[in-house]
């Protein structure tokens, strides 16, 4: 997507006598966005998602040297501009200069970037040019140059040239379309997903998303106490990288104040049976205190076994162990009985082996008789 920044904003009105009247010099454009909406002061505020590459491009529309086509109206070097908005001290500007100032997260203004001698050095006519690749943040951008103007030439000769000052400036701000936050446990680093459960802790990440609110809120169960009870010590904004290792139910509120998104994770830290299930299944404490006293039982994942369920179980591991023990007289007998045959037939040839050895040596002594 592309959107066109609009360069209505200038030092004064342009009007019909002024040599700029109907014509642009060029224009300021942003790509790589997902949506546009504005701020409360009617700014352009670009939400950029994943993969996306917000980008700042000028598209010079002129020949600098003949702007609007007349040779005698051209952009003229400026050896003593400045620029009172940025601070910027008397300079040699030359041909133009483009000023670009960055204001983070943390409200850090940085120190403006300054191109000078920008439209004879950086850009050509009909060419865009990229000016800045934009993270998240609060741009502003001017583009001060100086046009001069010949009424008269006397073979060469400009006794009494024009010089017209020009600013064009305009504010935008990116921002992460995204309306997420990553828990990770602190000791494995899985992610975690909504109504999951740990033991170690978990921090968060918020993935460079610096201007989505985040809320966390901690409950706990109490002694005596139906349901849950908010730790009133614990309800908070959250800081990236932040740590929660203490027990209790953690609701994560994430909302995104350009996309109207709000996103709510849950997450149980602590080995508490119940509070485990509350977490998984959203049911009550006391419609999980109630199941568990009716021979209920809390899995791992905090998911509930109904008590019938668990004796099904229980029969089922029964019955396999039960027939393995059946199993074992069975292959007993079987391999008394296999060993029985063995030794018989073993006997019963050793017999007959004897026997024949008897009646080979009869038929040798009856040989030798003869």
């Amino acid at each position: 997507m592309r959107d066109t920044i609009p360069d209505s904003l200038r030092m004064k009105k342009i009007t019909e006598d002024d040599p700029h009247f109907g014509w642009k010099l060029g224009e300021f454009y942003v790509e790589g966005y997902t949506r546009v909406t504005e701020d409360k002061n009617g700014d352009p505020v670009f939400l950029k998602t994943v993969g996306d590459k917000v980008t700042l491009w000028f598209e010079l529309k002129q020949d600098i040297t003949a702007l609007n086509g007349d040779e005698d109206l051209y952009v003229c070097g400026d050896p003593n501009g400045y620029d009172e908005y940025f601070g910027i001290e008397k300079t040699d500007m030359g041909c133009g200069t483009l000023i670009v100032r960055h204001t983070d997260y943390q409200n850090h203004v940085s120190d403006p970037v300054i191109y000078t001698d920008y439209l004879s050095a950086s850009v050509s006519e009909g060419a865009a040019v990229e000016v800045q690749l934009c993270e998240e943040g609060d741009y502003e951008v001017a583009l001060n140059y100086e046009i001069r103007e010949d009424d008269f030439d006397i073979f060469g000769w400009t006794p009494k040239p024009n010089f017209y000052n020009y600013r064009i400036f305009f504010k935008f701000s990116v921002r992460n379309g995204n309306c997420m936050v990553y828990p990770f446990d602190v000791t494995t680093g899985a992610e975690l997903t909504n109504s999951s459960i740990t033991e170690n802790g978990f921090y968060l990440d918020l993935a460079k998303s610096r201007y989505i609110n985040i809320d966390v809120k901690k409950e706990i169960r109490k002694e005596g106490a139906e349901g849950l009870t908010e730790d009133v010590r614990f309800n908070k904004p959250a800081r990236d990288g932040e740590q929660y290792t203490e027990e209790g139910i953690y609701r994560i509120t994430v909302s995104n104040a350009y996309t109207q998104q709000t996103t709510t994770k849950v997450i149980y830290v602590g080995k508490d049976d119940v509070l485990k299930a509350h977490v998984a299944t959203g049911l009550s404490i006391s419609d999980i205190e109630y199941q568990i006293s009716q021979g209920a039982k809390v899995a791992d994942d905090g998911t509930l076994v109904a008590a019938g369920e668990v004796n099904d179980e229980s029969r089922q591991v029964n019955n396999t162990n039960n027939k393995k023990n059946d199993i074992v007289p069975v292959v007993i007998f079987v391999f008394l009985g296999v060993s029985f045959i063995v030794v018989a037939f073993i006997f019963i040839k050793k017999s007959k082996g004897s026997k024949n050895t008897a009646n080979d040596d009869m038929l040798n002594d009856g040989d030798n008789n003869k």
